[in-house]
């Protein structure tokens, strides 16, 4: 665990929540291996007029794509689901509550995939509880 220094860069993010995705169990990891992991420090000022957001520290994390149970095998030609932490507002949350770093990427990385998968906010706590 980092306790001082800067802070954490985009690079280290990124390497917290791909240890985080590594222990998403079985049958949820399956489907969650193809999704694209991005790490930026806001989100655009589209994304979060799209989302009625005025302010970019309110958005730590953003699922795009179609969630599982709304797929088809007849889909194609469509960009791949995505998932992308902003950075700066994790920082910001981690910097508030005093939450360790890697429990917090966790949680906006598995609340994300959790749109991926289609799940509701208790399926998405229950698989948090088992990444742990």
């Amino acid at each position: 665990m980092r306790r001082f220094g800067p802070p954490p860069s985009a690079d280290e993010l990124e390497a917290l929540a791909r240890r985080a995705l590594e222990g998403v169990p079985e049958p949820f990891a399956e489907h969650v291996r193809h999704v694209v992991l991005a790490v930026e420090e806001f989100a655009d000022e589209e994304t979060l007029a799209e989302l009625g957001l005025e302010d970019p520290f309110e958005l730590t994390g953003l699922y795009s794509g179609r969630p599982l149970t709304e797929k088809s095998v007849t889909d194609s030609g469509s960009l791949p689901d995505k998932v992308t932490l902003f950075r700066r507002a994790i920082l910001d949350d981690w910097m508030a509550d005093g939450e360790e770093l890697e429990h917090l990427v966790a949680h906006v990385l598995i609340h994300e995939l959790g749109h991926h998968l289609g799940f509701s906010d208790d399926d998405m706590h229950a698989l948090e509880d088992e990444v742990r």
